[in-house]
């Protein structure tokens, strides 16, 4: 399981209430997701989500207690979403490295289809905001662990891991995806397609893979 964040978002309306207010914390959530990745968390106010939304601004507080408390939801929801991969990699009966590649395919389908997480954690890195540190956590810690640690023993990165280079290439590889979410609009034109095509993606996929296994190979001659 992964491990429990010492947070939760603060969301004032019970799910027993009518849909109408849920829909509404559905749009909110969606705007603030968006400006928070666009903008960081420093940068984005809480009357820019209200006036995406078309709310006025103390109606947010109907719903999210203050800028915080929406960022956590905002987050929590990413999470969620982001978990699942790795929850999926935790649970399987033998892991090995083909179950690390399928990880981290999963993992750049997911930043293809949507990539506030990555743009919203750039921000993050470069400018601050709440629960940076849970959010690493959350998301890597257990492939940051030396092999023979708990569920993820194994030697799922070759002669790199016996280097005790495991978390570096873990951190290379989530900067690969995650930068490429960032920066690939600044190279549509070079690639002369849109960077978040289903034949950029294909393509990206390709690369990964390729260099997973060259990775996996590698015996430090």
């Amino acid at each position: 399981m992964l491990p429990d964040l010492p947070w939760r978002p603060i969301v004032t309306e019970s799910i027993s209430q009518n849909t109408a207010p849920l829909r509404t914390s559905e749009r909110i959530l969606d705007a603030a997701e968006d400006l928070f990745a666009q903008k960081g968390y420093a940068a984005t106010s809480l009357g820019e989500v209200a006036d995406r939304v078309g709310i006025r601004s103390p109606s947010l507080y109907n719903h999210f207690r203050n800028k915080e408390a929406l960022y956590e939801a905002v987050l929590e929801r990413l999470l969620e979403e982001f978990g699942r991969p790795l929850q999926a990699l935790q649970s399987a009966q033998a892991l090995d490295q083909e179950h690390v590649i399928e990880w981290v395919e999963a993992i750049v389908r997911q930043h293809h289809a949507n990539p506030n997480l990555a743009k919203l954690l750039q921000h993050a890195a470069l400018s601050g905001g709440p629960h940076t540190n849970e959010i690493i956590e959350r998301l890597f810690s257990p492939m940051f662990r030396a092999p023979g640690d708990e569920a993820m023993d194994g030697d799922y990165f070759g002669h790199l891991s016996r280097l005790g280079l495991q978390p570096w290439a873990v951190m290379a590889f989530n900067n690969l995806v995650m930068s490429y979410v960032t920066m690939a609009p600044m190279y549509r034109d070079l690639l002369g397609q849109d960077p978040f095509s289903d034949e950029a993606l294909a393509q990206q996929l390709t690369l990964i893979r390729t260099l997973l296994k060259s990775v996996f190979a590698y015996r430090g001659e």
